[in-house]
């Protein structure tokens, strides 16, 4: 493990300062006690994007269905095959006849790149030229919680920062009155957007599409029997209550989240209902991004909610989407998904493209894995559109867009039978290394001294996949 003398710097300077020790952030020291934790680092390397969206398709979509189609696993649909998995001692469950199922719609060359993608994504499709399709994802761990937190942390079972704690802690937010991680619709698990033992001030905040100007998207945001200059002074005295006991225990990070937490949720009451408040979108943009009222409404006010986020100095914004966990009847549970997502995730690129806010705006859009090419719990050889899918982390599809990568560009490859990667291999250590590297971070020098050593979001591992990149 390659020990980051920064990391150790900032440790015994946050441990010496107490609460002003906060202000000891990012990838350099800062100096004055007054700093905040979340002011803007100072990058590693010249970074190609500002800030990174992050769309999350909980549940593991189909990539056979989607992306990438098997000419062999078509040409063979519902006749038996050898088990395509080999003797690995993994347990099959559901899969053992192993009848290999085509997609249940088209999936055709798009755009000028002649990327693959299906019928069931029509919008998503007239943006091919923009995307970035990895075909050869690997991943550890089948199970989905296991796997969504490997996805989010780089481990599949310890409570670790998650992904954007680290960016919050590494680069900080370029709005002080926001913070430097939002997740809209966050997973019930709370270790995928939690800070582990980075201090608390970088975990995700939690926020909600509002369906009304009622409801508020952060629980908790406005104290309605309050004016603000009653809540300022009320908040003053708080925080002069918290720093003298944090003055004696010298280091308590709970104590120390709360303290910033306190000061970022009142800066955030003037800023955050403007952005998440949509009624001021135009009718063509609402369109842009399937707001009306229909499957997709939901989706795409949280997609374009991210965008606003993101444009107002968000370092790090993910949206989850979930129901991809499709086990049974493809054909209907998939296009009601693809229904859903398509065109918000289709009118977030085409809004930031066109707002200039590509070029230095970092888009990746996955589920935590892949589904098998075969079909699940299936007798005899009839149709199979009542059929679904079992999970496969050993090969899956995530897209990418914007800033730093190769834009109409497909990497990787994959067996004939959709399972083993054959070329272009990416496992989630090098993806965390590659995006990191696209906001200025080396995944080997941004860590944080925990139990007696340094950690990093990489653990020992990753490589940077300098293949995909401009």
């Amino acid at each position: 493990m390659i020990t980051s003398q920064i990391s150790r710097q900032r440790f015994l300077q946050t441990a010496a300062c107490g609460f002003g020790g906060l202000a000891l952030h990012g990838m350099v020291s800062q100096s004055t006690h007054a700093a905040s934790p979340l002011a803007p680092g100072t990058p590693h390397v010249s970074p190609r994007a500002k800030r990174m969206i992050f769309v999350f398709l909980s549940g593991g979509p189909s990539q056979g269905d989607l992306f990438a189609p098997k000419a062999e696993i078509t040409k063979r649909h519902g006749t038996a095959i050898e088990s395509p998995v080999g003797d690995d001692g993994q347990l099959r469950v559901g899969v053992d006849q192993f009848l290999p199922m085509a997609p249940v719609s088209p999936v055709r060359p798009r755009g000028q790149s002649g990327m693959m993608m299906s019928d069931l994504l029509p919008a998503l499709a007239g943006v091919a030229d923009e995307l970035c399709l990895l075909r050869a994802m690997v991943a550890d761990n089948k199970a989905h919680a296991a796997a969504a937190l490997q996805f989010h942390t780089g481990h599949v079972a310890e409570a670790r920062p998650s992904m954007g704690a680290w960016l919050s802690y590494g680069l900080g937010t370029e709005n002080q009155s926001l913070p430097g991680f939002i997740t809209i619709h966050p997973p019930r698990d709370g270790r995928v957007h939690g800070a582990g033992f980075l201090p608390a001030i970088h975990q995700g905040t939690p926020l909600r599409v509002p369906r009304s100007k009622s409801e508020l998207a952060i629980d908790d945001l406005r104290d309605p029997d309050a004016d603000p200059g009653a809540q300022r002074r009320r908040l003053d005295f708080l925080q002069r209550a918290n720093r003298r006991l944090l003055s004696r225990v010298k280091m308590d990070s709970q104590m120390e989240g709360i303290i910033e937490s306190f000061e970022l949720a009142f800066r955030m009451q003037a800023e955050t209902p403007e952005l998440v408040d949509l009624s001021d979108a135009s009718k063509e943009t609402q369109d842009m991004y399937g707001i009306d009222g229909s499957a997709s409404d939901v989706n795409g006010r949280a997609c374009l909610m991210a965008r606003r986020l993101s444009e107002a100095g968000v370092r790090y914004v993910q949206v989850s989407i979930g129901g991809w966990d499709h086990h049974s009847d493809m054909r209907k549970n998939l296009t009601k998904s693809c229904a859903g997502a398509d065109k918000p995730i289709a009118g977030l690129i085409r809004d930031l493209k066109q707002r200039g806010l590509l070029d230095d705006t970092l888009v990746m859009v996955s589920g935590e894995f892949g589904r098998t090419y075969w079909s699940q719990d299936l007798t005899g050889t009839n149709p199979l559109d009542a059929h679904g899918r079992e999970h496969q982390q050993e090969s899956f599809c995530t897209l990418l867009a914007g800033a730093g990568v190769k834009s109409g560009f497909v990497y990787g490859e994959t067996d004939d039978f959709g399972y083993k990667p054959i070329q272009g291999r990416v496992h989630l250590h090098d993806l965390h290394a590659t995006l990191q590297y696209l906001l200025g971070i080396d995944h080997e020098r941004l860590t944080y001294p925990h139990v007696g050593r340094d950690f990093r979001l990489t653990d020992v591992y990753g490589r940077v996949v300098h293949d995909i990149l401009t």
